[in-house]
């Protein structure tokens, strides 16, 4: 076993749409890694659709990468057909296990990886919902339920309110006017704001995606798209 694991953070792959910056010829560095080190995906990975071959196509292309993939779920998920996964605890949190070594961190979560503590939670808004149909292309557990944010409020109050990192697919309102032009702010960017401002969350930093964006904002908050960005440990 390795000395310390190695972990990486990267924007939405929508499925096999951007996943291209996961290649070796734009990652080479993947193949150094192994199953003991991690690449998160911050939402909107689109591994879970309908159970169709190309379904299995992606999750088998994850799988047979040599390090272990987690993601939160972003808006643009099937999330009962995620839901539909047996619930494991990994970690000290919540998972579905898409594959062996492809995990849906659930929302909510606090988990220990390589020995740092990450709180996970999905969800956001999807602003081209009127051109999805619904139960189709776009589900209303995009947002998170009144018992998720209760959960996630539980498991950082047993965590002490402090992590060494925030792992969520949309940001908090304070951000908003920076990134969200068009996209209004919502209950869930309240929501991290109150872990920040109001339950005084302490974390070393914070990385979301959703916005199609690679810009580190402030010391602590950076949005992720494109780029794979290696933590410190």
């Amino acid at each position: 076993m390795k000395d310390m694991a190695r972990i990486f953070i990267t924007g939405d792959t929508h499925g096999d749409i951007d996943i291209s910056k996961v290649s070796v010829r734009r990652w080479p560095l993947q193949k150094e890694l192994t199953k003991e080190d991690y690449l998160i995906i911050l939402g909107d990975a689109g591994l879970v659709w309908y159970n169709s071959p190309k379904d299995n196509y992606i999750q088998k292309w994850w799988q047979d990468k040599p390090f272990t993939t987690l993601f939160v779920d972003g808006n643009h998920e099937n999330h009962e057909a995620l839901a539909a996964y047996p619930v494991e605890v990994w970690n000290g949190g919540k998972i579905h296990r898409i594959r062996d070594s492809v995990l849906h961190l659930m929302r909510g979560q606090v988990f220990t990886i390589g020995g740092l503590k990450f709180f996970a939670m999905g969800g956001a808004d999807s602003v081209d919902k009127a051109f999805r149909h619904p139960f189709v292309s776009w589900w209303p557990q995009e947002l998170p339920s009144v018992s998720e944010y209760e959960e996630a409020l539980a498991n950082l109050a047993a965590a002490g309110m402090q992590v060494d990192y925030v792992l969520t697919h949309d940001c908090g309102a304070h951000l908003c006017p920076r990134l969200c032009s068009g996209k209004g702010v919502h209950a869930i960017n309240g929501f991290f704001d109150r872990l920040e401002y109001e339950e005084k969350l302490r974390f070393r930093h914070w990385y979301f995606g959703h916005h199609h964006k690679d810009l580190q904002l402030d010391g602590r908050h950076t949005v992720v798209y494109d780029k794979i960005i290696e933590i410190p440990t």
